[in-house]
């Protein structure tokens, strides 16, 4: 049996009682002088703390993820990959209170298998008077690589940035969720390897974890991603291979559109991940997307902008792009697309609902 299956829990309970029932019922009934019977009886004592435990520390691991395997605990398995990561599983993740307003977790993905850190922050109309039954559209923020769900609070002005924007009328208010975008410090393009389910963590693990513990808009219209960099490939790409999770992207100075060889090096898996490939063999996807970037970037050109929206043509997937005149990659440029692809993201998704 699994480590962290109910079925151990439940048979080391089982396994429990019935050490205590057999002390209770032989306690009197050794026989033989005391020099037998009474380390007979301490080794009774020792059966039942010891059961009882092991019972208890299979319930604290099942809700804290210590160790997520027999080869976990012990020490025996290959290395740190995606199988032996360790965190709670979705069910008993817990969400704490940050001093910025935000709420973070840390769990272990049911699909991927992954384990990594989320960030969630609710707009002042979640908590309104009479917004009780309102549901709200989700934007899923994207950080670069190297980088954390941190940057985009230390460096993108988020959700500062969107808060003024809905305040202004610009963008809807948005339940803005900030995810690992590499789990374990691996970087995949957000992708599936046989390794890492990097795409299944993303598109699968943290949105079930947002669904069941806030109040959000069905998907996917109501889903969208904004990234940057790496994070911006990210946001082009999953809205085209789930488009039953995110309706909308917004590529703030992506990553070459056709994929990286440095980050997966196999030619077809990288092909098949990559945004170029996925839009062109894009079936009337109803998918809207805004890649956006500035005419200084060498790392994001404009002529992989104008080739991305060549390659939509008849796809069904509505391209809009920016092109701003000068800025770098980093985030005073990103910071200065936020109006244009907030407000875009707006025009895609569905407003708050009470539905």
């Amino acid at each position: 049996m699994e480590l962290t299956s109910t079925p151990f829990l439940v048979t080391l309970i089982a396994v429990t009682a019935l050490a205590m029932l057999a002390a209770l019922l032989l306690w009197n009934r050794i026989s033989g002088p005391g020099w037998v019977r009474w380390p007979a009886r301490v080794l009774m004592i020792g059966l039942c703390q010891l059961t009882a435990i092991c019972g208890v520390a299979t319930w604290i691991n099942g809700d804290y993820g210590l160790y997520s395997s027999w080869d976990d605990l012990l020490g025996t398995g290959a290395g740190q990959d995606a199988g032996s990561m360790t965190g709670p599983p979705p069910g008993r993740a817990t969400f704490t209170q940050d001093g910025d307003g935000t709420r973070t977790t840390y769990f272990r993905g049911s699909h991927s298998k992954l384990a990594g850190q989320v960030t969630v922050w609710t707009p002042p109309e979640y908590g309104a008077p009479g917004t009780e039954r309102t549901r709200f559209p989700v934007l899923m923020l994207l950080h670069g690589h190297p980088g954390t769900p941190r940057t985009w609070m230390d460096l993108g002005n988020m959700p500062g940035a969107l808060d003024q924007l809905v305040q202004l009328g610009a963008a809807h208010p948005f339940i803005v969720v900030i995810p690992e975008i590499h789990p374990g410090g691996v970087n995949t393009d957000c992708s599936n390897t046989p390794q890492r389910k990097v795409a299944d963590w993303l598109a699968q693990d943290v949105p079930d974890l947002v669904a069941r513990q806030f109040r959000t808009l069905p998907a996917p219209a109501g889903w969208g991603l904004m990234g940057v960099s790496t994070g911006g490939f990210c946001a082009a790409k999953l809205p085209l291979q789930y488009p039953k999770v995110f309706r909308a992207g917004a590529a703030l100075d992506p990553d070459p559109l056709t994929g990286d060889p440095q980050v997966l090096a196999d030619r077809t898996l990288r092909e098949r991940n990559s945004p170029m490939w996925l839009v062109e063999h894009a079936k009337k996807a109803d998918v809207g997307l805004f890649p956006a970037t500035s005419a200084q970037d060498k790392d994001s050109p404009p002529g992989q902008l104008e080739a991305f929206t060549k390659a939509a043509a008849g796809s069904g997937v509505r391209v809009k792009t920016l092109v701003r005149p000068e800025g770098g990659h980093n985030f005073q440029t990103w910071i200065g697309m936020y109006p244009e692809a907030l407000g875009r993201l707006s025009t895609q998704l569905a407003p708050p609902s009470a539905r």
